[in-house]
């Protein structure tokens, strides 16, 4: 099992930035694959950015190129947005995702943090 926890959502003007974290436990070892997901009001959850454990080969969705930047940092199992240049459509909740081993889907996940962006 894996344990993730989000933090640093909040409520920022449109332009502005906001850094998301993720922090991993438990047996982060079979971890391949972590990624960002959210989910607005009324919606159906969208990917948002993903990066290989290891490698750290990243993925983007085409809305948030360019403004959004993922990182992980290995030694002390946490994963990191960098959200820049933030828009009104960008709020939602925002959640941790992990992939263990050769899963195809994302089976561990966070609670989720919210992040509002006001125009």
């Amino acid at each position: 099992q894996v344990q993730l926890v989000e933090s640093g959502g909040g409520l920022v003007q449109a332009g502005g930035s906001l850094r998301l974290a993720c922090a991993a436990s438990g047996r982060t070892s079979s971890t391949s694959r972590m990624g960002w997901f959210r989910q607005a009001p009324g919606k159906e959850r969208e990917f948002v950015a993903s990066i290989a454990w290891i490698a750290g080969s990243t993925n983007y969705a085409e809305s948030v190129k360019g403004r959004f930047s993922i990182s992980r940092d290995n030694s002390k199992n946490t994963m990191a947005l960098q959200m820049n240049s933030l828009k009104p459509e960008d709020t939602a909740v925002y959640y941790c995702a992990a992939k263990a081993g050769t899963a195809l889907t994302y089976d561990y996940w966070g609670q989720g943090t919210q992040v509002t962006v006001s125009s």
